[in-house]
């Protein structure tokens, strides 16, 4: 094994702990949202804002182990949205479930832009191909939550379905990750 393989492998058993953590988080998440997306309350609330602030926790995570890959922009990038996101989301809440829905899909076009560059840029690694087509599922999520934000009787439960198909992602990633780096043994 060369030496130029090592900070690779580190790399890709980093993405994919952190992957199955997003995982477990995005389906433990999910289920809370559902329960209480009827109405936006206090838990509600809460859950929205926790989503992006996770975001951050681990786009922090990942650029620890990713500090010499080309991704690192990127990942500084959704930092700053997410940041912006969870700010967004307790302003909007004001408003009423319109108001969430819209800053909720502005986040998800910019971040699923964003996620697709960085799973571009790690193709190498592999396990990435889930990662480009959940950014760029994202953004068409991002515009739909948009769109559905002027319709009456808008609802928060389809965030709950967003965030559950991008654990899957994660859990696919992880998985790939995975069955990689037993066949390079």
């Amino acid at each position: 094994m060369s030496t130029a393989a090592l900070p690779e492998t580190g790399v890709a058993l980093g993405l994919r702990r952190l992957y199955f953590v997003r995982f477990a988080f995005a389906l433990l998440w999910a289920g809370s949202l559902v329960a209480t997306a009827s109405s936006l309350s206090a838990v509600s609330l809460a859950l929205l804002v926790l989503y992006p602030v996770f975001d951050v926790a681990a786009a922090i995570v990942d650029l620890r182990s990713s500090k010499e890959t080309k991704a690192v922009t990127g990942l500084y990038v959704n930092i700053a949205i997410s940041l912006l996101a969870a700010t967004g989301l307790a302003l909007a809440a004001s408003s009423g479930i319109p108001g969430v829905l819209r800053v909720w899909g502005s986040w998800a076009i910019v971040s699923g832009l964003v996620q697709l560059v960085v799973g571009v840029l790690r193709r190498g690694l592999g396990g990435q191909w889930p990662m480009i087509l959940s950014g760029g599922i994202s953004v068409l999520a991002g515009t739909s939550f948009i769109l559905q934000s002027a319709k009456d009787g808008a609802t928060l439960v389809n965030l709950a379905g967003y965030a559950l198909l991008g654990g899957i992602f994660f859990l696919v990633s992880a998985l790939r990750l995975r069955a990689r780096s037993t066949a390079a043994r």
